[in-house]
This record gives C-alpha cells, sequence and structure tokens, in this order.
C-alpha cells in the first residue's frame, strides 16, 4: 500500500509539472508574438512592427540587356550593360494614412554623367505621403510628375525594352514638389482621377541656383467603363485578360515657369531661362489579352527657343521644342508570350528644324512573361528613321535581349 501511495505522488508531481511547463512555453510563445514583427511578401519582403506603429516594404529590380547597333555611316558596335539597378523602400509610420516611398538607383545609365558642382542622381523618389480619406492623397518630395501616361508607369512595367522616341524628348519626369491627387476608381463604373502638382521645375536632384519660376501640372483621367482590374493602369499589356473592354482617356498640362534646362526637367542647362509648356494626351485600350495604347506630346515656348552665352556669341543651346505621336498594339496568348508592335512619329519645331531632325520609329518586340513584370524575357528589333532639314536622311537599327527580373 506504501508502494502505490508513492508511485501515485510521483505521477501527480510530474503531471503538475508537465502542465506548469507546458503554461510556461504557451506563455513564451504568446510573448513572443506579441514582441516580434509581422511578416509579409505582397509587395516585396515586408514587415509591420508589433505595435503597427510602422511598416517597411523592400523591393529591388534589376534590367540587364544586349544590344547589337547598326549605324549608317558609322560602325557597327555591340553593347552589354546593367540599364537599370533600382532599391526601393516604402511603408508608413505613425499611421497606414502616413506613407512615405524612397528609391535610389545604382546603374550608369540611371545616375549619368558627373558633372563638377552637381549632384549625384542616386535619389530618384524620397516622398511622404498623406491619405486624409480614401479619395484624397497628398504628396511632398522628389517623385514623378502626373505626365504622360509612359512615364508614369514604372519602366520595369513596359511591353519594349524602352519608352519611345517622344517620352525621351518630350516627357516632365521627376521634380522636387506638393502634389494632389482625388482618387475616384470603380471596377464597375464611369471613374475619374484629378492630379496636379506645384514643383520646382528644376528635376530631380537638383542644385542650382533659385529662381522665383515654379512648375504647375494637372492631369485628369477618366474610365469610361471603370477602372483597370488589379491597378492595370499603370503597366502595360493586357496581362489579367480584363473579361470586358476598359478604356483609359487622359490630358495633362505643365507651364514650367523660368527653366533652366533645353527639356524643362531633364537636359542641358540654357543659358537664359525659359517658360516651357508642355500637353500630353493618352488613350488606353485593354480586352482579353489583347491592349492598345495611343499619345501625343508636345513642347513648346512663348519666347524664342534659343538662348546665347553672353561671353561667346557662338556659344548656344535651345529648347527641344516640337511634337510627337505613339501607337502601340500588343496581344498576349495563354502561354505567357507576348507581341507588341509599337510606331513612333516625332517633328521638330520649325525653330529648331536646322538643329534637330524629324525621327520616325518602328518597334517590334516577344516577351515571355515568367512572373508577370517582375520576371520576364524581352527581345526587340528597332528601326530608326532620321530626316535632316538639308533633305538627307539616316536609318538606324538596333536588336537587343533584355532580362528584368526583381520583386
Amino acid at each position: 500500500m506504501k508502494h502505490l501511495f508513492l508511485i501515485a505522488l510521483l505521477a501527480m508531481t510530474f503531471s503538475v509539472n508537465s502542465q506548469t511547463s507546458e503554461t510556461t512555453n504557451a506563455e513564451t510563445i504568446l510573448e513572443k508574438a506579441e514582441t516580434s514583427p509581422y511578416f509579409s511578401h505582397k509587395k516585396g519582403l515586408g514587415f509591420t512592427a508589433p505595435d503597427s506603429i510602422y511598416q517597411i516594404n523592400l523591393r529591388f529590380r534589376m534590367q540587364n540587356r544586349a544590344t547589337y547597333y547598326q549605324v549608317e555611316d558609322g560602325e557597327d558596335y555591340f553593347d552589354a550593360t546593367i540599364k537599370r539597378l533600382r532599391l526601393r523602400l516604402d511603408g508608413y509610420v505613425f499611421s497606414p494614412k502616413i506613407e512615405y516611398s524612397l528609391q535610389l538607383s545604382f546603374a550608369s545609365g540611371d545616375v549619368g554623367t558627373v558633372k563638377d558642382g552637381d549632384n549625384v542622381n542616386i535619389i530618384r523618389d524620397a516622398i511622404v505621403a498623406y491619405s486624409p480619406t480614401e479619395n484624397w492623397k497628398f504628396i511632398f518630395g522628389q517623385t514623378k510628375l502626373p505626365g504622360n501616361r509612359q512615364r508614369t508607369n514604372s519602366s520595369g512595367s513596359l511591353q519594349l525594352t524602352d519608352r519611345s522616341i517622344n517620352n525621351a524628348k518630350f516627357t516632365i519626369d521627376r521634380d522636387f514638389g506638393i502634389q494632389a491627387y482625388y482618387l475616384n476608381e470603380d471596377l464597375e463604373k464611369f471613374s475619374y482621377n484629378l492630379k496636379a502638382a506645384v514643383s520646382s521645375g528644376e528635376g530631380r536632384n537638383s542644385n542650382k541656383s533659385a529662381n522665383d519660376g515654379v512648375a504647375v501640372t494637372a492631369k485628369a483621367e477618366l474610365f469610361p467603363f471603370g477602372a483597370f482590374e488589379k491597378d492595370g493602369t499603370y503597366f502595360e499589356g493586357d496581362l489579367v485578360r480584363e473579361k470586358s473592354p476598359k478604356l483609359l482617356l487622359s490630358g495633362g498640362f505643365q507651364q514650367n515657369n523660368h527653366a533652366l534646362r533645353t527639356q524643362g526637367q531633364l537636359g542641358d542647362d540654357l543659358f537664359d531661362a525659359r517658360t516651357i509648356k508642355s500637353v500630353f494626351i493618352d488613350a488606353m485600350v485593354k480586352y482579353q489579352g489583347w491592349a492598345a495604347m495611343s499619345a501625343y506630346m508636345s513642347r513648346n515656348t512663348s519666347e524664342s527657343a534659343f538662348t546665347t552665352n553672353p561671353l561667346d556669341t557662338s556659344d548656344f543651346n535651345y529648347v527641344y521644342t516640337g511634337s510627337g505621336f505613339d501607337y502601340q498594339l500588343s496581344y498576349i496568348f495563354k502561354n505567357n508570350y507576348e507581341v507588341a508592335g509599337r510606331y513612333s512619329l516625332q517633328k521638330v519645331h520649325r525653330e529648331i528644324e536646322q538643329l534637330a531632325p524629324d525621327n520616325k520609329q518602328l518597334s517590334f518586340g516577344v516577351t515571355k512573361y515568367i512572373w508577370d513584370h517582375k520576371f520576364k524575357l524581352q527581345t526587340e528589333l528597332t528601326y530608326d528613321m532620321l530626316d535632316y532639314y538639308d533633305g538627307s536622311s539616316k536609318n538606324n537599327y538596333y536588336v537587343r535581349f533584355q532580362v528584368e527580373i526583381g520583386i
């Protein structure tokens, strides 16, 4: 009987210790969960603080490309390079209504040639945004202005390996300032977005002398049949295969007062400031794998486009004025291969026609989407036709292979 009592006592002690240990382990696990960040992978690699006081998402992307160029009246050549290498951090601080976004660039094509006295162009975006309601958004800092459709799309969301010749000459790019958006998108009915910005007009990372001129930008976007699925406004091609036709119509205008560069926010320095006016009109349709886009861009100045060095009258520079049209059509097959073609027509203003040629460009590309626009293989053939003031012309082409990868 005594032995049975001892056995029962030991069993009870073990049971109590086991229950205590299990309780302690559960409490430890719960405590760790309450003090550990919450990880996610919807937008890159992200985590949220345990008390939700801040959130950060880490993303990167790169474009590796190899290109063969055939140049009329010149030597053919081969180029292999990292076209773009970007690191992006975004999230919120204190409240999901207060967001931030930082984007850095490291490839030589992004940073460009550094001149004496200029800043290194590593910073592409650095903004803080406040969204007091679902519809309103206010942005302060350096980022893209609400300009032409192709520019506001990420370079990683293009069907071809680069934007058009018209975007290269007439876009308004990035600038530092304040922007206000009223966003009213619905997938099933007529929707619209209204966007406006007041910015420095000098472009990203500018360290030029301040003047009393600012750039004022306004844009309206209309969706007659409802907004695109999965933010399809911001990537080219109908990767989601819209079940019903979707249409975007948009128009924008900018007046850059006392601009100091040949392309407003871009280009070489002018010797005198100029007031530059830019117009953008875009249309985009997507339906069951088909996608079509058309764009018009122009730049003008009410003053003479030319500026002259006061110390040497033979030294001059000019605002790149003119206009252009882009037309783009594509279809994505069910195996995620896509064919896309683009035709661009660019005509310079008569004031500068003796110094800059008119340009026509025809591009054809085939893309294999492995993971949407985040991981894709692209090939492209582009043919350039340059027409000069004296009646001469030059025809060039390039063949390119590119790999885009990112998260």
